[in-house]
């Protein structure tokens, strides 16, 4: 009971409901850190971000004898330049970012919470964490920062957000990855509507700047499946462009196309060294932060 009780707050559309941000970042990543416990990724440290099990050789001196007492294990606390982790949010708030179907959370709000719990997450371990939004230009810069009220500055933008205006990811990435200097971990969060050849370009030049990259590819369920099965008009959310057709003679191939596209970006991102996370917005925030903390453990 206690364990379903955990997990119903990694379900976006049961987190959806709580009207506060904060609350919902952290009940998210006590979820999921209660999960991590049962699970074969408790290696991770969570808990204990500022310290590494003792090797022989290292300094007596940097002993934990607190964390000793504990566990009964010898940790070593660790310098902050050799565990802090720099990373950008990369939030795009373009106006397909608001599309929903059904009782879903829209793709903004998906972004949104799960930003939101990373940040969490991301500030507990002693990380600097900083924001940026952005539609076809920059709306918002928020600096990488570890100091005690961050947190609060990067809620209350998320928290104000809302889908509107085109989408120019590509250029939106070589500007976010001119105005970046100090190499970090960029996360972006995007449905990657726009021309894929220039999406992916943009995504090199972060590659090129020595940033490690996670692309979490926000879809909805019904943008993948394609449940419909009558003559219906397509409104483009950007363009406003309109197009009637009969979805059950179209569907076959739109799942064709869709499906290759996806696969296209997942190919490209490995071949360029960049993570890529294909997720709905009815997937448990649990994935998004696991592949979070597979790449964060590699870059130590």
């Amino acid at each position: 009971m206690a364990e379903q009780n955990e997990r119903k707050f990694l379900d976006p559309l049961v987190v959806s409901r709580l009207s506060n941000l904060e609350l919902r970042a952290r009940l998210v990543v006590e979820g999921f850190i209660a999960g991590l416990h049962k699970s074969p990724y408790k290696g991770f440290s969570v808990e204990f971000a500022e310290h590494r099990q003792y090797m022989p050789g290292d300094p007596i001196k940097n002993i934990d004898w607190k964390v000793y007492a504990k566990r009964e294990r010898l940790y070593v606390k660790e310098f902050e330049e050799e565990t802090n982790l720099r990373a950008y949010l990369l939030v795009d708030c373009s106006a397909s970012m608001g599309y929903r179907s059904g009782v879903n959370v829209s793709k903004l709000q998906y972004a949104c919470s799960l930003a939101a719990a990373l940040s969490y997450l991301m500030l507990r371990q002693q990380d600097s964490v900083g924001l940026l939004t952005f539609t076809s230009q920059i709306r918002t810069y928020i600096p990488p920062r570890s100091v005690k009220g961050h947190l609060k500055a990067i809620l209350t933008e998320l928290d104000m957000l809302s889908a509107g205006e085109t989408t120019n990811v590509s250029k939106s990435l070589e500007l976010l990855a001119r105005r970046i200097k100090r190499r970090g971990l960029i996360i972006l969060f995007s449905d990657l509507m726009d021309d894929q050849r220039s999406v992916l370009s943009g995504l090199k030049h972060f590659r090129h700047r020595k940033h490690e990259v996670i692309v979490f590819h926000l879809l909805d369920e019904s943008e993948i499946s394609f449940p419909f099965d009558e003559e219906l008009a397509f409104v483009d959310m950007e363009t406003h462009e309109e197009v009637v057709a009969n979805a059950r003679q179209i569907s076959a191939r739109y799942k064709r196309n869709i499906e290759s596209w996806a696969a296209e970006y997942k190919r490209q991102c490995h071949e360029h060294l960049v993570e890529y996370a294909l997720l709905c917005t009815s997937t448990p925030y649990d994935v998004a932060l696991t592949r979070y903390l597979e790449k964060r453990a590699k870059l130590h």
